[in-house]
């Protein structure tokens, strides 16, 4: 059982209980039917891109992953759900002995999306695909909101780098997943040693404000940060007067001053004006740490500014703005029996107000165009137009049951660079607009 690398406290046994009441109900409700075992898929999508967005990015696959190997329905559970009669007895006998036998799809971590896309297509029996809804939905919505926000943020910050440091404006757990999901998304470090204890993401962090006030001077902190962490350390000059921190910053540590941050203030004007006072005191590789509420807009407006990296807690793991994606969970094709040779039928829900869908099971590749860059993204239910072979997106993730597709946490992220570089140069705008490529449908002529 690996629940470290989901970024569950080590007593947690389980991730069944990680859904919604009514996924029981309905296995149960099934079960009695006899419609349980009948094959089916499930798909992933977001009928939208979030207002404003040109593109999604796919965050927290390896994250599903463990969740679907870590939902066992233990002792404990089952006498939850016993106590609470949430199911009946024959329902809570099958449950005893759930382990996940099907296959799963989807999009590798780190790849883009768009409106339609089956970022993740699970498939097995109706009884054991249903209970993986409520877990797999909120695993993928929150990383890849928090993914999508690093981003546009990595896209505004260039080759500077960023600092994750959303831990204390989250729940603990989230935070975890947070650091990884931004660490996908182009962020270079965190300050949260959760994250850089089960996912090996590089960590960074100094001191606060606190330390300095704590001293009896400004220069007696200073003194005791280099002291201890030596003088490649990252000094906190806006506490009191910025130009008199700054002088007793090089004076104590010398030109070998690792860097300063600057917490308040005009950052465009303060930047400035500190660069230059840090050039004049001979520490001209001393760098410039900025942070205060930072988003992609305020890392976008200090492009011009003498600054080296970033840190971003707030807006980072609250998505700037949008915190889930609104991707859901469809069952799209079903067999009409329980026999194994079924055939598959295409199923969709037909109501109003733009909550359809579209039945069958899909497949997704990117045109490109002739310079190699993304022009549409298509999705169809038939077969792949020979045009588009090899360029198709999902792969095989879970197959029978097992996990057939681990990869450390920097392949994701070099692959959503790529990706990223992959589109139009219109995807990295910040203003609002479309989604930056079209998604196109070609339904098949014989059903799924």
């Amino acid at each position: 059982m690996n629940t470290a690398d989901l970024g569950l406290p080590v007593d947690v046994p389980s991730t069944a209980l990680f859904t919604d009441q009514y996924e029981l109900t309905m296995l149960q409700a099934a079960l009695k039917a006899g419609t349980a075992e009948r094959r089916s898929v499930f798909e992933v999508f977001t009928r939208r891109l979030p207002d404003g967005r040109r593109y999604g990015v796919v965050a927290g696959t390896g994250r599903v992953l463990d969740a679907v190997e870590n939902f066992r329905f233990d002792a404990d559970v089952l006498g939850f759900l016993h106590e609470r009669k949430i199911v009946d007895e024959d329902t809570l006998e099958w449950l005893a002995s759930y382990r996940f036998g099907g296959d799963i799809w989807g999009y590798p971590e780190g790849e883009v999306y768009f409106p339609g896309s089956p970022i993740m297509r699970v498939e097995g029996t109706f009884a054991e695909c249903v209970l993986l809804e409520t877990v797999i939905l909120s695993v993928l919505n929150h990383d890849s909101a928090i993914a999508a926000a690093a981003s546009r943020m990595a896209s505004a910050a260039g080759d500077r780098s960023l600092i994750e440091m959303g831990a204390r404006r989250t729940h603990e757990l989230a935070a975890v997943a947070a650091a990884r999901a931004a660490y996908i998304g182009g962020f270079t470090t965190t300050s949260d040693l959760a994250a850089g204890f089960r996912y090996g993401i590089p960590t960074v962090g100094t001191s606060a404000h606190a330390f300095t006030l704590l001293h009896d001077r400004e220069r007696d902190a200073f003194r005791a940060q280099v002291d201890s962490l030596g003088r490649g350390t990252t000094l906190l000059v806006d506490t009191y007067d910025v130009a008199e921190a700054v002088r007793t910053a090089v004076e104590i540590a010398g030109p070998e001053l690792g860097a300063v941050r600057i917490d308040s203030g005009d950052l465009l004007l303060v930047a400035h004006r500190v660069r230059q006072q840090l050039d004049e005191l001979g520490a001209a590789d001393t760098k410039i740490v900025v942070t205060s509420d930072l988003d992609e807009y305020a890392i976008a407006s200090l492009a011009a500014a003498p600054v080296d990296a970033y840190g971003v807690g707030t807006q980072l793991v609250t998505g700037s703005g949008h915190p889930t994606c609104s991707m859901v969970y469809k069952l799209v094709a079903r067999a009409e029996s329980a026999d194994r040779r079924a055939p598959l039928l295409p199923v969709a829900k037909k109501s109003t107000g733009g909550k359809t869908s579209i039945g069958g099971r899909k497949w997704a590749a990117r045109r490109l165009d002739e310079y190699g860059v993304a022009e549409a993204e298509v999705v169809g239910t038939g077969p792949v137009p020979s045009a588009l072979a090899g360029q198709e997106l999902l792969i095989e993730l879970v197959k029978g049951g097992e996990v057939v597709a681990r990869e450390p946490l920097d392949v994701p992220r070099e692959r959503h660079a790529a990706a990223r570089a992959g589109l139009p140069l219109s995807a990295t705008q910040l203003s609002r607009g479309e989604p930056v490529i079209p998604t196109e449908y070609v339904p098949s002529r014989s059903g799924s």
